[in-house]
């Protein structure tokens, strides 16, 4: 049976976007980042450690706008190095990552 290269006829809606996330912290020992990019489930996203307290993680995401939080050791914070927050039901803020397309985060080309 021969399969389909548009992997169902799914559209393609958007050009994946690389995205990094980064946190220090010197004595964590699990960060993962949930957000509305990954339907808040934050075993989908973990942090990768690099020492010294640094952690990171390289993902790709549609352009768009997300909400999200980062879970470390199990607790939920936000991200202290997003520019914007917004209020969240439980009493807290998320932190607010917009994504651009490839076209708006590019400068126009001078010739």
């Amino acid at each position: 049976m021969k399969h389909n290269k548009n992997h169902d006829n799914v559209p393609n809606v958007g050009q994946l976007v690389p995205v990094r996330f980064e946190f220090t912290h010197p004595t964590a020992t699990t960060v993962c980042v949930a957000g509305t990019f990954n339907h808040w489930q934050p075993e989908a996203k973990t942090l990768h450690p690099d020492g010294g307290g640094r952690w990171h993680k390289e993902t790709a995401l549609l352009p768009g706008t997300y909400e999200y939080c980062l879970v470390v050791d199990g607790q939920w914070m936000p991200d202290p190095l997003a520019n914007e927050t917004v209020p969240n039901p439980f009493g807290g803020v998320n932190s607010v990552l917009k994504v651009a397309s490839p076209a708006e985060a590019s400068p126009p080309r001078q010739t």
